[in-house]
This record gives C-alpha cells, structure tokens and sequence, in this order.
C-alpha cells in the first residue's frame, strides 16, 4: 500500500502552488487562443459602424488628428463627403460609452453607433436606438456647432426617459467627436 502523504504546510503549500501554475498556464493559453478571433471581431464591428455612420462615398482615407486616427470619406473626385470619428465618455452612468459617430461635408451628425456600453439594460442601453432618425431623441442631421445638450440642462436634445445621465455622456460623446471633426475635417 501506498504510504499516505502527511497533511504538513510544505505539503500544501506545494501542491497549492502546483495547481496555481497549472491553472495560470491554462488562462495563458486560453487567453493566447482567444485573442486574435476577438481582436478581429472588434476590427469588423468597428469597420461595420463606420460604414453604417456615414453618408454615401466612393472610398475610406485614414486621417491621423492629434495622433489618433479616423476615417474620412471622399466621392469620386476627392471631395471630402464625410467623416467617422470614435469617441467616447467616461461619464455614462455603467461607465465607459463609447460610440462611432459620423458626419457629413457641413459637419451636421450623419449617424451614430454604440461601440462599447455598460448602462443600465432597459434604460441607458436605449441609446443604441433612442438617439437615431425617427426616435425621440434624434440627433439625426443636428449640427454640433453650438454643443449638444439634453432638454433639462438647457438643450435640444430629448434624454432617455429615466436615464439622463447616460443621455448627457451620449451629447459628451458627440461634443468630443465634433471638436476631432472640426481639426479633421478642413485637410
């Protein structure tokens, strides 16, 4: 018979490091494996929403503004017919929102995408559609010239009903993408 291993602290203490190795190596894998498939959904979700932002064009340029880099979008004769800018705020109610917003040759918003969302589900999750044409709080073919803000603070846009903290963190968003837009969209 096998002589049974006595219950010490150097006995547990080995065999607990054992198992914490085995289990880092399986994340380390794992984690290896996954990356790439999740590095290209997020490279085809966000290709998906640039395209979905902005107005009709002939083709895509990268443009780098302050370092970062943004898509414009020409017609046939190299006239600029748009511009896809990703921003974000970190003052949404769940956290981070982060959103593809596009616009159009005079800088009017052509359309928006919620990349990224932690807000409440029924509420603040509402943005992916509550701020779209033909919904109450359309920012459709507003001009962000003069700042985007909700009714209650002022503005002219219509919040989520129970969610105006994640309403004004959607006017941040389109606020910060106009200024990009405004350093972008003369080159």
């Amino acid at each position: 018979m096998a002589k049974k291993v006595q219950s010490t602290l150097i006995n547990m203490l080995v065999v607990l490091t054992c198992i914490s190795v085995v289990a880092a190596l399986a994340l380390a894998l794992v984690s290896n494996v996954t990356a790439e498939p999740i590095a290209q959904a997020q490279k085809a979700k966000t290709e998906a929403a640039i395209k979905a932002v902005l107005p009709t064009y002939d083709q895509l340029k990268e443009v780098t503004i302050d370092g970062n880099n943004y898509t414009k979008a020409v017609d046939a004769q190299g006239n600029m017919v748009g511009m896809a800018i990703e921003a974000k705020s970190s003052k949404g109610f769940g956290g981070d929102l982060v959103a593809m917003v596009g616009f159009d040759a005079e800088g009017k918003v052509s359309g928006y995408q919620i990349l990224q969302t932690a807000e409440t589900p029924g509420l603040g999750a509402k943005a992916g559609d509550w701020f779209q044409e033909g919904s109450k709080g359309n920012v459709i073919g507003m001009d962000p010239a003069t700042p985007l803000a909700v009714k209650k603070d002022g503005g002219q846009v219509d919040a989520i009903s129970g969610s105006t903290i994640t309403s004004r963190a959607f006017c941040e968003i389109i606020n910060n993408a106009y200024q990009i837009y405004q350093k972008g969209g003369n080159e």
